[in-house]
């Protein structure tokens, strides 16, 4: 049975960071339905935290970020039932894209099927040198479906096509160069790489982290013209709250100071 676990870390005013991690190490961090159903709660309770800052969502152990959905579970659905499992497992991929703060997936060993559609609905992601990706289940008799939707804008149609009708295994550097994941690196450096961006985000304006997510989804769906103004209308409503005052002060005092200094 696959668990879903949560951890929060605070940082002071900063807010917290969560990390959930799927764990079913034996078993290459597969999705059963309840690790399915576990994983959409704790991410829809994460979105109720206003101090929630970044998520970082990774596989339990060093052989699997996520690898795949539960076959012996989806060999045993007809047409009733799978319409009812693939639901819930695109509610899990959704429940990550509605995060209203940056998911980073952090992704280790496999990640194959179900695993590379959570690892697409994230907003960034870092994998070890010995990461795998690939979409098999045409080799099993389904199609790839729900999140896998999201592989054309990563990588473009040629290799989303390359990946959905061929199940071929790639490696992290043919990912990297693909697009998608924005950055790999050596097992032993990968949490300090993840924590590079973690600080980055926890350094930005809270408020305006949040802003800029909700405006990049509204991006997806929009036409450019109407993506233009959504973004006026974000940039509008930072203005709502004291940050940009006291940033923008924040970084005015300090270059007049760099000045003085000089």
């Amino acid at each position: 049975m696959t668990e879903v676990h949560l951890a929060v870390e605070s940082h002071s005013e900063a807010g917290r960071v969560a990390t959930v991690t799927v764990d079913n190490p034996a078993k290459l961090n597969i999705l059963d339905p309840e690790g399915i159903r576990s994983l959409e709660r704790i991410l829809q309770g994460l979105a109720m935290d206003d101090a929630l800052r970044v998520v970082i969502l990774r596989g339990a152990g060093n052989c699997a970020f996520i690898g795949g959905a539960d076959i012996s579970a989806m060999a045993t659905l007809d047409r009733v039932t799978a319409r009812g499992f693939i639901t819930e497992l695109h509610r899990a991929c959704d429940a990550v894209r509605r995060l209203p703060v940056p998911v980073i997936a952090r992704i280790e060993g496999y990640a194959l099927g179900a695993g590379l559609e959570i690892a697409a609905s994230c907003d960034l992601r870092i994998a070890a040198e010995t990461a795998k990706f690939g979409m098999p289940e045409v080799k099993i008799g389904i199609p790839s479906v729900v999140e896998a939707a999201l592989l054309p804008r990563l990588v473009g149609w040629g290799r989303a096509r390359r990946l959905l009708y061929t199940g071929e295994i790639i490696d992290a550097s043919t990912a990297e160069q693909w697009g998608l994941v924005e950055r790999v690196a050596t097992s032993a450096k990968l949490d300090a790489a993840v924590e590079q961006w973690v600080a980055a985000i926890l350094g930005a304006g809270s408020r305006a982290i949040r802003l800029q997510k909700a405006l990049i989804r509204e991006w997806e769906a929009l036409p450019i013209d109407a993506a233009i103004q959504a973004g006026i209308g974000a940039f509008t409503e930072a203005y709502a709250s004291p940050e940009p005052a006291e940033r923008m002060a924040a970084f005015l005092r300090k270059k007049t100071s760099a000045r003085m200094l000089s």
